[in-house]
């Protein structure tokens, strides 16, 4: 095999490597409920839609019934759902009961080295990330305006930032926002 050949299939190895280390997290980081190693973004999925939340976070809790409307509307055009618990000293049965506990119908993975916290920029829970078909993240921040600080809340939002989102990138734009605050619990231990 000639010099040049060889340096050019290296750096095509590397090139690849960059781009899937740049979109992708770290499978072996994230766990289903079984602590099988998995990654969430599912091929063929129009997009990947991260919530971020925590089984102790009043505000997180509060938005079970929004997130399963989101769920339930969107993944009939192919948006891949992830429910995203974030505290690493969790056991899967303490999040399977907060599942039932507060309704939740789609799946949950956990990110206790925040692997995916990490690539979502994620602070605090919940807090929403969509990533479009191709892994590359496209909005990230809070799920509406419901809550406008601690303590102070709208009885009905006025932005649902993450619904717009979502329907920007499944018909090919880029959302308005690119990141929004979201208020909510501080993901505890979060790494640099």
């Amino acid at each position: 095999m000639s010099t040049r050949l060889s340096i050019a299939i290296i750096a095509l190895i590397s090139i690849g490597a960059f781009i899937t280390w740049s979109y992708w997290p770290t499978a072996t980081s994230t766990f289903d409920l079984d602590g099988h190693s998995l990654d969430p973004f599912t091929v063929g999925a129009t997009a990947t839609a991260l919530i971020f939340v925590g089984t102790d976070c009043p505000i997180s809790n509060r938005y079970a019934p929004e997130i399963q409307r989101l769920a339930a509307r969107y993944s009939a055009e192919g948006v891949r759902f992830w429910l995203v618990y974030v505290d690493p000293n969790l056991e899967a049965e303490e999040i399977r009961r907060h599942l039932s506990d507060f309704g939740h119908e789609i799946p949950a993975l956990h990110d206790p080295e925040h692997a995916l916290v990490q690539k979502a920029k994620a602070t605090v829970t919940p807090e929403a990330s969509v990533f479009d078909a191709n892994g590359q993240l496209v909005y990230s921040g809070r799920i509406d305006d419901r809550y406008i600080d601690f303590g102070k809340a709208r009885p009905n939002p006025r932005n649902r930032d993450l619904e717009e989102a979502l329907q920007a990138t499944l018909a090919g734009r880029a959302p308005a926002h690119e990141r929004t605050r979201a208020v909510g619990c501080y993901i505890a231990d979060l790494k640099e």
